[in-house]
């Protein structure tokens, strides 16, 4: 594992993305993983070692979260500037290449919206796409549920204690062992000045659920314009990606094939070795 950054544009100027990249830098399959609206890019740690040799994957902190840049203006916050992002990245990962690349995309929730934006749009790069417990339509009841913690800047007073918090807070994500709870907690977590520990991210990125009333997300115009290879994944018990929408999205755009995991809720985590094998089966095949 390397790490480098992009360096992407914003209304108020530059910033850096910070991306974690595995595999050889010549594989013809590159695969772009991006994780959820309060997460990082180290979240996809083991879903990486299990593509290699075959593909180069990269793993980026979107902008606000991880080791990446926080805006300057928070009101940026937003689809816009995170596909204009990951548009520089792919820009940069497949610059100079000798051969054409293959663009492979997995997003998890937020990430997942990101990359069926991205694969919506005209002369797209990406022919693949997995869409990690997330969907067309996104009700907001879940909405509601996600903004009675993000945003606060919780701070704590041992490391303990913020783990604790993560797997609180993080239940939804299913029955995970001791050592990937910590895994998550330690890249989620960064130390204040005065000892406290506290979240890896710009508190601000809350601010788009503070614009008005909270209202379901409807974004069936984009996924009917999706035409790649899509793979839809499900949290059995998921409040983010209810079980009828995931069956109509079955039925209408990429007419995706639908695979649920039993005792997760939002989302699964792309940790444990069965739903790793789902997605290495589905990039890897063809």
């Amino acid at each position: 594992m390397k790490s480098d950054h992009a360096l992407c544009l914003s209304p108020k100027g530059f910033h850096r993305m910070r991306y974690v990249e595995w595999g050889p830098p010549m594989a013809e399959r590159i695969v772009i993983c991006v994780h959820g609206l309060t997460r990082n890019c180290r979240d996809f740690d083991f879903l990486a070692q299990a593509l290699l040799p075959e593909c180069r994957v990269v793993c980026p902190d979107v902008v606000g979260r991880g080791k990446s840049d926080w805006l300057e203006d928070k009101t940026g916050y937003g689809y816009p500037q995170y596909c204009a992002d990951m548009a520089t990245l792919i820009a940069r990962v497949t610059a100079g290449a000798e051969a054409p690349k293959r663009i492979f995309w997995v997003g998890t929730s937020l990430g997942g919206i990101v990359g069926m934006l991205l694969a919506s749009c005209a002369g797209s790069p990406i022919e693949k796409l997995v869409m990690n417990d997330i969907g067309a339509v996104v009700p907001k009841s879940a909405l509601a549920r996600i903004a009675t913690y993000i945003g606060q800047d919780p701070r704590f007073g041992t490391f303990e204690e913020l783990e604790a918090y993560v797997r609180t807070v993080s239940a939804p994500f299913g029955p995970l062992t001791d050592e990937q709870w910590l895994h998550l907690a330690v890249h989620s977590a960064r130390q204040h000045e005065d000892g406290s520990w506290g979240l890896l991210y710009d508190p601000a990125i809350a601010l788009p659920f503070r614009k008005g009333p909270l209202a379901d997300i409807d974004l069936l115009a984009q996924w009917e314009a999706v035409r790649c290879p899509t793979l839809l994944l499900r949290g059995a018990q998921s409040d983010l990606l209810l079980k009828d929408i995931a069956a109509a999205m079955t039925r209408s755009g990429p007419k995706p094939r639908l695979v649920e995991f039993d005792g997760v809720g939002h989302a699964p985590m792309l940790l444990a070795p069965e739903q790793i094998e789902v997605v290495r089966e589905f990039l890897l095949a063809g």
